[in-house]
């Protein structure tokens, strides 16, 4: 399997990387992928990616850092390597109050504009997506954009099903979190039976969101995302090995990834 979405560069699990890739290897978690949620943390993560076999990450500004000096140029320095499998996570959230929706917006749109410009240049890659409370403002900003509809990800769903029938009708793939096993999340559950198996991923967005059997542990762990895989191919009525191929398959193909064979 892989995470398809955490954050090892995080203070909560930095200073442990070395035991959690163990840990993944041992409940057969063979990849994952730590995502930047700003300039300076897309070169940390690349840091943690170059040092280890079946790691990769991403670079971009998330919507609640766009208040923050923003180094553009480092953003595509980190974009150049191949370990770099996708921009991101950018998007909106009206969720919280700070920084304003304005400012996240003007950020959103320039991220937008420039990656627009890194394409066209060579650097294509997918994009993932950080969207909450904000559907219906985010996706025509995404389809005003001259970027691939299928090449973004809406991570760490958490919406109605008419929320993922949007995401789904505008092409998007969807992923998720730990989220989908809580007994309140009744309907995220349902949005995860909605979507078409070759759109569908999982992530732990650790350290958050430990999904359960294990919710209330902190920090959540990469190695846990195979708790999220199963509950969604019961959820589904597949069988969970098959399922978790299923994942692996879709996470390779969209972001341009070969997992290492099991036991390497």
């Amino acid at each position: 399997m892989i995470d398809t979405h955490c954050h090892l560069s995080f203070p909560r699990l930095a200073d442990k990387v070395e035991d959690i890739l163990e840990a993944c290897r041992s409940a057969g978690v063979r990849g994952v992928i730590t995502i930047a949620t700003t300039s300076a943390g897309g070169r940390e993560n690349l840091e943690i990616a170059r040092k280890h076999e079946g790691v990769w990450c991403s670079a971009g500004v998330h919507p609640l850092y766009a208040d923050e000096p923003i180094d553009w140029d480092a953003v595509r320095e980190v974009g150049e390597d191949p370990l770099c499998v996708a921009w991101g996570e950018l998007g909106l959230d009206n969720f919280h109050k700070k920084p304003p929706i304005e400012t996240q917006r003007e950020v959103l749109e320039e991220q937008i504009r420039r990656i627009e410009e890194w394409t066209r240049s060579g650097l294509e890659k997918p994009v993932v997506l950080h969207c909450r409370e904000a559907y219906s403002e985010l996706i025509p900003i995404l389809e005003a954009s001259s970027l691939a509809p299928e090449r973004f990800v809406f991570h760490c769903f958490t919406g109605t099903t008419d929320e993922v029938r949007m995401a789904l009708d505008f092409g998007a793939m969807v992923s998720f979190t730990g989220v989908v096993t809580y007994r309140n999340a009744t309907e995220v559950a349902d949005a995860a039976a909605l979507v078409p198996e070759d759109r569908i991923m999982v992530e732990t967005d650790a350290p958050y969101l430990s999904p359960e059997p294990l919710r209330g542990t902190h920090p959540n762990l990469p190695q846990y995302v195979v708790h999220t895989a199963r509950f969604i191919a019961e959820r589904r009525g597949v069988d969970p090995v098959e399922f978790e191929r299923i994942l692996d398959a879709n996470a390779e193909r969209f972001f341009g990834i070969t997992l290492p064979e099991a036991g390497a």
